[in-house]
């Protein structure tokens, strides 16, 4: 069923439409779930799967991996065969110093015997790929799903047919720690977790907290159990349209587990954040400190820094004024998808 401020607002919030049964007027991807995952309850058992994994998929020599600077692809990255090829995003933008993880990513390549290649990518190849993204997907994209497309499609054009990553392994393994920060009061959760809400942004907003409900007990949210699911499968849904629009096959080792224990908070709260694959990585790299956990960088807050916001009629005038580069990559991006949708983007 066609719903377009339903969407709207569900992309806001959510950064993906949760509703299967609701879209743009258009087919829109939802990963299902249901596939069968391995319970994971300490680090010896998580390096037994992983290893298993990397091994399956790089059998016929037609896989790649996905190599950044932190411990979740490195731990990928030891078990890959010696001379095997990664690949590290690096945006750029020209006369400003941005986060750039090709650095250490090239050290883990070098230990352990790889051959890295780093993706430069600049604002006028993100641009050149979002359409395509977005005409797959039926919806507006993620702000890391542009850079996935564009190192997908060089492994692609290398001969890879599969390309690994680390993704999920956060979600799972309790790597998101200002999302499982507290115990959380159910609408402070709401507030925290919602990236935009759509009433500042939307002249006919909705409020779609159907999710949030789902896990409410007592007034409360518990923050594992909740990205467990939604979390989940956006993000999935992320790095499976890019892929599947490189022509090339996602294989996400981590996606394929949980944890099979209780999540533990107070270690987390504690400073130790996804504590079962710090202890992974400390095994594989024993003389090694673990660096700090750093997202996919991406430098929206230097591609939006001079961008006036949207202009349709759908948006409150002024409504980027305040936002985050993140937020104005959503704004911009669900404009974008509208103009396309109704032939008004002519790129």
């Amino acid at each position: 069923m066609t719903d377009k401020n339903f969407c709207m607002s569900s992309y806001l919030m959510y950064r993906y439409i949760y509703d299967a049964e609701k879209d743009f007027g258009m087919p829109h991807q939802l990963i299902d779930l249901s596939f069968e995952r391995a319970p994971i309850k300490t680090a010896d058992e998580l390096i037994e799967f992983l290893e298993s994994e990397i091994k399956k998929a790089t059998s016929d020599g037609g896989a790649a991996l996905a190599l950044s600077g932190g411990i979740d692809s490195a731990i990928l990255a030891y078990f890959m065969p010696k001379g095997g090829k990664t690949y590290t995003f690096r945006c750029i933008v020209d006369g400003k110093k941005v986060l750039d993880e090709s650095e250490r990513a090239a050290y883990y390549a070098e230990k352990c015997k790889l051959k890295n290649k780093v993706i430069n990518v600049h604002w006028n190849d993100v641009e050149s790929v979002i359409n395509d993204l977005m005409k797959l997907k039926g919806a507006p994209v993620h702000s890391i799903e542009t850079q996935i497309y564009i190192a997908a499609k060089r492994a692609a054009a290398d001969g890879f047919k599969k390309f690994i990553f680390g993704e999920n392994a956060d979600i799972i393994f309790g790597g998101m720690d200002g999302l499982l920060a507290k115990d959380w009061l159910f609408g402070e959760f709401v507030e925290r977790y919602s990236y935009i809400m759509p009433y500042k942004v939307l002249k006919n907003p909705q409020l779609p907290l159907k999710p949030f409900y789902e896990f409410e007990k007592d007034g409360r949210i518990d923050g594992h159990d909740f990205i467990n699911k939604y979390f989940r499968q956006e993000a999935l849904g992320t790095y499976n349209n890019a892929c599947d629009c490189a022509g090339i096959k996602f294989v996400g080792p981590y996606s394929k587990t949980y944890l099979a224990t209780p999540i533990d908070y107070a270690r987390i709260r504690g400073g130790e954040s996804k504590y079962l694959i710090r202890e992974a990585y400390k095994k594989l790299y024993p003389n090694e400190n673990i660096p700090p956990k750093i997202p996919m960088p991406r430098p929206v807050n230097e591609w939006f820094e001079n961008w006036k916001g949207p202009a349709r009629r759908e948006f409150i005038p002024h409504c980027t004024d305040n936002m985050s580069g993140n937020q104005k990559w959503m704004v911009w991006c669900l404009e974008k998808f509208l103009n396309l949708i109704e032939g008004e983007d002519n790129e």
